[in-house]
């Protein structure tokens, strides 16, 4: 099966390409990625310098760029966006030219040649629940984005869900909670605050740090991707979670514990506009149609591994950590 990964130097999708190769080699993988300040060449290093998986540097707006590669491959696994919530409340454009005309442009390439897509999408898109819910987000929860960056995915994903309506496309799409794990940006969250206990910088956490979010190691995430290829039917929507609800706060304090730090070795800063109060996903659906589980269960195990992996490779960081925390020193947070 020839695979094409948009967004594929990226985070979500360079671990998807290390994990797609080692749990089905038979798959002719090619990356196509814009090559932004998220991406990273080196994320892909392994499996570049052997010519297991082709790099493709284009933007995927570029329709006819898009057109030739699309027509090349059987499937299309949509990883490309733009996805940090404090950049787009900074400049919006971007976003909306990725999100949304990039899909588009991928769409209609799709719908010309017959092809297969999965789109990967984020729980984000359905706003946010109060702290004291019961209750969790299903595929039938109503889109409510809080964000332009969940807006525009929100929009991407009502254009996949016409195109399957409309066209007949054969896809499916997957919304997925809160990733962490190797090659993760440093303004994310969890990369953000390991890297900077690493150089002996205290973390800074948005207002009181009640807000929860639905963690799920980016190799989990990943094999239920592959799960949705494989075994999903086509037409629906997945949401994929493992059950993964922690605040803010106790991230921060379960990095300071592995680290070895004091559990109060930490600032508060002023809180982000618009800043969602709670995420949580409900995976029945997933879980019942396909055999896909999470291996990382454990919160504790998921982050020691990941404080590993920026400790051994600085290099991959050093550089993109300057920057971010420029970004951040503007904008005040």
């Amino acid at each position: 099966m020839r695979v094409l990964v948009t967004g594929g130097a990226g985070f979500i999708g360079s671990n998807f390409a290390l994990r797609a190769r080692e749990r089905r080699p038979e798959w002719q993988l090619t990356v196509i990625d814009a090559m932004t300040y998220a991406a990273n060449r080196a994320s892909l290093e392994p499996v570049l310098t052997t010519g297991e998986v082709a790099l493709v540097e284009g933007n995927i707006a570029d329709a006819a760029l898009v057109d030739g590669l699309v027509a090349d491959h059987d499937v299309v696994v949509h990883f490309a966006a733009e996805s940090h919530n404090d950049n787009s409340l900074d400049s919006p454009w971007p976003f909306v030219e990725s999100n949304v005309v990039g899909t588009f442009t991928l769409l209609e390439a799709i719908r010309r040649h017959g092809k297969r897509l999965h789109h990967i999408s984020t729980d984000e898109v359905y706003g946010d629940l109060e702290l004291d819910d019961p209750a969790r987000f299903t595929e039938q929860t109503p889109v409510n984005p809080s964000s332009p960056y969940s807006a525009t995915k929100a929009s991407a994903d009502l254009l996949v869900r016409a195109w399957i309506r409309s066209f007949g496309i054969e896809a499916t799409v997957s919304n997925c909670s809160n990733n962490y794990g190797p090659r993760q940006h440093v303004e994310k969250f969890i990369p953000r605050q390991i890297t900077g206990i690493l150089q002996g910088v205290r973390p800074k956490l948005y207002g009181s740090g009640l807000n929860v979010r639905d963690w799920i190691h980016v190799d989990d995430h990943n094999d239920a991707v592959i799960a949705i290829l494989e075994q999903g039917r086509l037409g629906e929507t997945y949401l994929i979670g493992a059950d993964g609800e922690r605040n803010n706060l106790e991230i921060v304090r379960m990095l300071l514990e592995l680290m070895g730090k004091p559990a109060d070795w930490f600032d508060h800063v002023d809180d982000r506009p618009g800043h969602d109060l709670r995420y949580a996903i409900d995976s029945t659906k997933l879980r019942r149609e396909t055999d896909w589980q999470p291996r990382y269960g454990d919160l504790h195990a998921g982050l020691a591994q990941t404080i590993d992996w920026y400790r051994t490779n600085e290099s991959w960081w050093r550089e993109a950590k300057v920057a971010a925390e420029r970004t951040y020193e503007r904008l005040g947070r």
